[in-house]
């Protein structure tokens, strides 16, 4: 696996580049569609890859592994033959699940015993066994075991969890290096900086995942309840550690605006399930701005849901339509608007892209972070 970078932004820390895996290309920057359980819910393959024109998908270890298992998975031979994707997918390490399952999990240096979601059954992850079970899977990106602590969070809870972290990711390491990947594809290892919003701490742990030499690395426990301004500087500080030669992935970021900020700081990957969990709710992110489609004012609206977007579903169907469906509660309405609001976070992205090759960037994003924050 290889990253090229290929354009610096001039009045930024914006890039652009390439990263090579065995599955295909992904352009950076870029927003990876969470498919949790293996799907990105309500959206077909073949709409990801000819409407929403996604390089890479995200999904779940914790999800994965209860259900529908490993044992399934491998007979398969891994998750790209199940599910039917053929791109690259990166694998979250369960860590977050973890932090999210605070009744219901013990944490200790050995690893976390939890229950899971779906019986109450009890089950036992350790650094080694989650990078076993992400070789499983079949995932192009791992991600290292972490502890993701809360907002807020006392310093010494953050200072002993980041040890444990970093304990934690010698061993990942460790185990990834001594097993090989499954499928006959390489897979790689991105370590996870952590330290909540204390300062030393993320330079401490940047410092200490830079140390690791992999191929990539990730920044994670933010966007977790503090403030925007809060994240960018955490982000701003890490990237500024992280080498200038790999990617940069900050894992479950974000709002349209959340996106391009960090862009700017340096950031190279992203993924959220704002944009499908928001469609199915109604809301919609348009190149305007945001629309919340069962507003009265779209009932008779049959213009485009976004014609300067592009792309089949936001070209095709009318906002009074998606508004009906939506109401109805017809499952057409999830899908065409889960698959409006990716198509719109990747164009977001590939334009970010774009303005970073011609040289203005920045004033396209501060243009455009006023414009994506408005309500119509």
């Amino acid at each position: 696996m290889k990253f090229e970078l290929q354009v610096n932004d001039q009045k930024s820390k914006a890039r652009a580049g390439v990263l090579y895996t065995d599955h295909g290309l992904i352009h950076t920057p870029i927003f990876m569609p969470v498919g949790t359980a293996g799907t990105v819910k309500a959206v077909h393959q073949r709409e990801l890859k000819e409407d929403i024109n996604a390089d890479i998908i995200l999904a779940n270890t914790y999800h994965l592994y209860l259900r529908p298992g490993l044992q399934l998975l491998e007979n398969a031979g891994g998750l790209h033959k199940f599910n039917g994707w053929d791109g690259p997918i990166l694998t979250d390490s369960g860590g977050y699940q973890v932090y999210s399952l605070a009744e219901n999990r013990k944490i200790e240096e050995k690893g976390v015993t939890f229950q899971s979601h779906i019986d109450g059954s009890k089950h036992f992850f350790t650094p080694e066994s989650v990078m076993d079970i992400q070789r499983s899977i079949g995932a192009d990106i791992i991600m290292a075991f972490d502890e993701c602590t809360p907002y807020p969070c006392e310093y010494e809870y953050a200072k002993s969890s980041l040890a444990m972290t970093h304990r934690w990711l010698k061993r990942c390491c460790a185990r990834f290096d001594a097993t090989e990947a499954k499928y006959g594809f390489e897979q790689t290892l991105f370590p996870i900086v952590q330290g909540s919003v204390y300062r030393d701490l993320r330079k401490e742990s940047a410092e200490f995942v830079a140390g690791c030499e992999r191929d990539g690395y990730a920044i994670g426990g933010l966007a977790v309840g503090e403030p925007a301004e809060m994240m960018y500087e955490m982000t701003e500080l890490v990237c500024d550690i992280l080498p200038t030669d790999k990617p940069r992935y900050l894992m479950g970021v974000g709002t349209p605006a959340n996106i391009l900020e960090s862009i700017a700081q340096g950031v190279d990957m992203f993924d959220c399930v704002m944009p499908t969990r928001n469609a199915r709710n109604g809301m919609l992110f348009t190149t305007q701005g945001i629309i919340n489609i069962r507003n009265e004012k779209w009932k008779d609206e049959l213009t485009p849901i976004d014609a300067a977007l592009g792309g089949y579903v936001s070209t095709h169907y009318s906002k009074a339509y998606l508004r009906h469906l939506i109401h109805s509660k017809e499952i057409l309405g999830a899908q065409i608007a889960s698959v409006h609001n990716l198509t719109f976070y990747l164009w977001l992205v590939r334009q970010a892209r774009e303005h970073i090759q011609a040289g203005d960037f920045s004033i396209w994003k501060n243009s455009m972070v006023n414009k994506l924050m408005t309500r119509l």
